[in-house]
């Protein structure tokens, strides 16, 4: 099941946006650009793979500036396990961009998405480079959000309108994932763009807390990528005092943030690839916070977990067992069990047959809640996950042809 969803139309106050056609995917818009009107601020976080694009080791080397002119994107071709020819397509494409725009080349970070091992036909990039530099617009940031696309079903935006200092502040997101997907890392690739004038350390702290509860709690199929990237960039054009690390301003930025980019995430989550359910799995009375996150993600990613829930099927001993494979301290005769709101164990034993038919009720609704309290201690998590569809698997075991 798929929702259709149109990506918001926005502009954010010293950006400019642009979505167009390149030829690299079968398809479709395929190159982005996100152009600054000057070099600001930025914060990113990336891929946690050992085994990173070219895309990612550059972006990587020019964020430590902690500033950015522009975001070149392409998706169709992730330029991953490309070698030295890899880096050479990013190096040539971002000059030609940072050419174009009048800024230096090592101001224009590069992004990419699509299959890993296939060297990226440059021709058609460069032509697309010049085709955004082309088509930037204030208002074009639903073009660039339909480019980055791959398997997505639709485009995944989120907006969000504040007041820092007196001055009103825009955050715009935007963002691509379905498959590929799993916490403890950036994800997918994101990029949020905001007005806001923010020092380069209260940027990096804003996104690292934004990110640590809406795309690091989320699974589809328990991968990560060679490419995850997510990117804040910082126009300042907002005039509202500088926000400084550890301030209010800082908390409210990261506030919003954290609420785009939870929207973003559970989008994600509905749209992962044939995904028919979204669960949530909220872990409680842990014996700390590390303890909870590790034990949800257990449950999240575990395959028969996941069939279950894809199922319909209240199997509330499957959740406990999965929770059990986590690692951390857990007493199983003292777990209580809810799914959908209702209670069908306490104290790790089953309650009467009926809860469990009104369990399987709510599991055959479109979004579900699994909650396990484990009563050792006051920590707690949150993830978001998707079940296991035979449509994903027919769909991951023919992704290359």
């Amino acid at each position: 099941m798929k929702l259709a969803r149109r990506a918001h139309r926005v502009a954010v106050a010293g950006f400019r946006f642009a979505g167009v056609r390149a030829g690299l995917k079968a398809r479709g818009l395929d190159v982005a650009l996100i152009a600054a009107e000057r070099p600001v601020v930025a914060a990113g976080v990336f891929t946690q793979n050992r085994v990173v694009a070219a895309p990612v080791a550059v972006s990587r080397r020019r964020l430590r500036a902690g500033r950015a002119a522009a975001v070149l994107v392409h998706a169709g071709n992730a330029n991953a396990c490309t070698g030295p020819e890899g880096l050479r397509t990013v190096e040539v494409s971002t000059a030609l961009a940072a050419r174009l725009l009048g800024v230096p080349p090592e101001a224009v970070l590069a992004c990419a998405t699509g299959r890993i091992g296939v060297p990226v036909p440059r021709a058609p990039l460069l032509a697309g480079v010049r085709r955004a530099v082309a088509a930037l617009a204030p208002d074009a940031l639903p073009a660039a959000a339909q480019a980055i696309c791959t398997t997505d079903a639709f485009p995944k935006t989120a907006v969000r309108r504040l007041t820092l200092g007196g001055r009103p502040v825009t955050v715009a997101v935007l963002g691509k994932g379905a498959g590929m997907i799993a916490p403890a890392m950036a994800t997918l690739l994101v990029f949020a763009v905001t007005d806001a004038a923010i020092a380069r350390p209260a940027a990096r702290a804003a996104l690292r807390a934004a990110v640590a509860g809406s795309l690091n709690a989320i699974s589809v199929d328990g991968d990560t990528s060679t490419n995850d990237t997510v990117l804040l960039l910082a126009s300042g054009a907002a005039a509202n005092p500088t926000i400084r690390p550890g301030s209010r301003g800082e908390r409210q930025l990261a506030r919003a943030l954290a609420d785009a980019l939870g929207e973003i995430a559970r989008l994600v989550v509905l749209d992962g690839e044939g995904a028919t359910r979204l669960v949530e799995i909220v872990v409680r009375g842990a014996r700390g916070a590390a303890d909870a996150r590790r034990i949800a993600r257990a449950i999240a990613t575990s395959t028969l977990c996941r069939c279950a829930f894809h199922g319909g099927d209240p199997n509330w001993g499957r959740f406990v067992s999965a929770a059990g494979t986590a690692g951390v301290p857990i007493d199983a005769d003292r777990i209580d069990v809810t799914i959908g709101g209702v209670a069908v164990a306490r104290r790790g034993r089953p309650l009467a047959r009926g809860a469990l038919a009104r369990a399987a009720a709510r599991m055959r609704r479109r979004e579900v809640r699994v909650e396990l309290d484990l009563h050792l201690g006051r920590g707690t998590a949150r993830m978001l996950t998707s079940d296991l569809s035979t449509r994903y698997v027919h769909f991951n075991a023919a992704y290359t042809t």
